[in-house]
């Protein structure tokens, strides 16, 4: 890779996930999600092989339809409170939504099948960067808004993810 694009690259990823920790403001935190997405496509699809080309695809498609229900949520937020604030999320469907979302960007149980599949097309210092740091800007989301989700429905995700990925390591032949 080109060392411009590459420090192009890695800046875009430091931006967006500065974007996204330090916003308020639901379109500014989807527009630093949507940074570190497009930021990361050209190093997971670096190495020009059929693999990483589909790991790609894979990771912007899960990536865009998360995006997606994020601006949906917030906008159904906004309609019925008023508020483009992060921190006040109020509307049930809202919540729901938003919990989906950052489920599907974190690749938490019913939506993890994209992540293994992402991991093993991808090198292995792209593989420890979407395993990471990409995990960051959904984490503070969930973090902000942490006070109106459903408890219960992120303790069954949360026993869910841990119960699976222990069950399905040990039937892994790879490593990474």
């Amino acid at each position: 890779m080109n060392p411009h694009a590459k420090l192009i690259s890695t800046t875009s990823l430091l931006m967006g996930t500065t974007i996204t920790i330090s916003s308020n403001h639901w379109v500014m935190a989807w527009a630093g999600l949507e940074i570190n997405t497009l930021a990361v496509i050209p190093l997971i699809s670096k190495p020009h092989h059929p693999r990483a080309i589909e790991a790609s695809i894979k990771y912007f498609l899960v990536q865009a339809a998360a995006s997606t229900l994020i601006l949906f949520s917030s906008m159904t937020n906004a309609w019925s409170t008023g508020q483009w604030d992060i921190t006040q999320l109020n509307h049930p469907l809202a919540s729901t939504l938003l919990t989906t979302a950052i489920a599907m960007k974190l690749g938490l149980v019913p939506f993890h099948f994209w992540l293994p599949e992402v991991l093993q097309g991808s090198s292995l210092t792209t593989a420890l960067l979407v395993s990471t740091m990409m995990k960051l800007p959904p984490i503070t989301i969930l973090f902000m808004t942490s006070h109106s989700l459903n408890p219960t429905l992120l303790a069954a995700m949360a026993v869910a993810s841990a119960a699976l990925g222990g069950w399905m390591g040990l039937n892994q032949t790879q490593t990474r």
